[in-house]
């Protein structure tokens, strides 16, 4: 047996799979928030610990199941977390979460200096892990100058299961410290943010063996001790070993509360420029472009919400048959957007309001607005060099039918849609560890899922969603110099 933890902002999750990588059980355990101030996201990574034991208690008390069968753990966490330890692993302060935005301004101090481009392929935003040092450096002194190691969330969860300092490839990307093309810590961005590698965990793949379970540990939780901890992986790039998003030219479209197009590759392609995350992936010698909308089901959920409508009973009244677009037009920059504006001071609106713009065209235009938000992303990947033939669809706004067929149509390429299953991060964590435990090659073992079904795009209404995307593409500029 393999075991996955994922953890996520709202809970971990504890899932079990055996040898052939079927899901035998899992567990799960809530985490909360806590925000002492506007802006702020913190979390106390004791907690994390705690909700670890909770998930794994919840997973061992199953019928049937025997913890001590499993031959290996793989970690999985929300990335960019700013967990800060004194030179005897004491916590320091709450962690700074990912979507924690203090540091503003100090991510556009970084951002001007050409090097953190240059060397990491990334735009430094505000909820990366460096501006959130160079934030505790200015406010809070007299921690900073405590700071003997910073490990990101999942990794705090390894130094509890082995005692030691490490982290993978995938998850350490997202600092804006890590070098990408040479998948090592640059000593120069480190040096521009006051710190040194030695506060740096050691580094490994995702796929390779990061750390050993440490017998007293796995004795209170009824494992064996001894067996591999795997590298792990960052949250997207775990889903992506779920979903077998590994091999080059493969790419998923994630419509849940934000939107994430991810696409695997085989080489290091940086387009700092256009706001696409250029990351490692979580094996070696391969990379993934992500672009990434902040309101994607969540924009939904905002105009069933004024609506006072389920966003499934708004979805469903459009029938089965995709209609032209209308004459209005939703931007869904509901708190923001990364790709490709870098924009957190942009807002959402509609354009184009009139008399006959009914429930069934605002909801349409909703749908269509983020699916222009997902095109923008393929375009930006497009001009660092990737070409996507055809993607899968997975996350909550999935379910909707009408809302593939405008994906497939706006980006003019096939979306498959996975037979059920749990793909998510805590089974590509899962996979992690059978590839560590086994010395197993992460691209045979990280296949994709069978396809349920395909959405084609609607052929004969390319031209028109052509031009209403150039519509949308031409609101950004109008409502952002009113907002000025």
């Amino acid at each position: 047996m393999f075991l996955g933890l994922d953890l996520g902002t709202s809970g971990v999750k504890a899932l079990l799979v055996d040898a052939d990588q079927r899901i035998v059980g899992s567990g799960n355990a809530a985490l909360t928030v806590s925000r002492p101030h506007p802006g702020w996201s913190e979390q106390d990574p004791a907690d994390w610990v705690s909700a670890a034991r909770e998930a794994i208690a919840a997973l061992g008390s199953r019928p049937g199941i025997d913890l001590e069968t499993i031959r290996g753990i793989g970690l999985s966490g929300h990335m960019h977390g700013a967990t800060l330890l004194d030179a005897g692993d004491t916590v320091l302060r709450p962690c700074i979460l990912w979507n924690d935005v203090r540091s503003h301004v100090e991510a556009k101090e970084l951002d001007d200096e050409p090097a953190f481009r240059e060397i990491t392929g990334n735009i430094v935003f505000p909820g990366f892990t460096a501006p959130k040092l160079r934030w505790v450096a200015k406010n809070e002194p007299q921690i900073f100058e405590k700071v003997a190691k910073v490990l990101l969330p999942k990794d705090y969860l390894r130094l509890w299961l082995t005692g030691e300092h490490i982290s993978d490839m995938s998850d350490s990307s997202g600092t804006a410290w890590l070098d990408m093309g040479a998948r090592a810590w640059s000593d120069t961005l480190l040096g521009a943010c006051d710190m040194r590698r030695d506060q740096m965990p050691a580094l490994v793949e995702g796929s390779e063996v990061g750390g050993k379970l440490r017998a007293d540990l796995a004795s209170e939780l009824g494992l064996s001790p001894g067996i591999p901890v795997a590298g792990g992986a960052g949250d997207n790039a775990a889903s992506a070993c779920g979903m077998g998003t590994v091999a080059p030219g493969t790419a998923f479209v994630s419509l849940g509360t934000s939107g994430v197009l991810f696409a695997a590759n085989a080489s290091y392609l940086p387009n700092p420029d256009s706001a696409v995350h250029a990351f490692c992936h979580a094996m070696p010698q391969t990379w993934h472009q992500m672009g990434v909308i902040l309101s994607a089901t969540d924009a939904l959920n905002w105009y069933a919400g004024i609506a006072g409508a389920k966003p499934g009973d708004l979805t469903g009244e459009l029938g089965e048959n995709l209609k032209a677009p209308g004459s209005v037009t939703f931007l869904p920059y509901l708190s923001g957007e990364r790709t490709p504006h870098n924009d957190a001071a942009i807002r959402g609106s509609f354009v184009g309001l009139a008399h006959e713009s009914d429930r069934s065209a605002l909801t349409r235009a909703v749908l269509e607005g983020v699916s222009f938000a997902f095109r923008d992303c393929m375009e930006a990947l497009r001009a660092a060099g990737t070409e996507l033939d055809r993607v899968t669809a997975i996350g909550g706004g999935s379910r909707s039918h009408y809302w593939l067929k405008v994906m497939a149509t706006v980006l003019d390429v096939p979306v498959d849609v996975p037979a059920d299953g749990d793909f998510g991060a805590a089974f590509g964590a899962a996979r992690l560890a059978l590839c560590a435990a086994e010395n197993a090659d992460a691209h045979e073992i990280c296949t994709p899922p069978a396809t349920e079904s395909t959405i084609e795009p609607e052929v004969g209404m390319r031209d028109a969603f052509a031009s209403a995307y150039e519509r949308y593409r031409a609101a950004y500029p109008a409502v952002r110099g009113l907002m000025n």
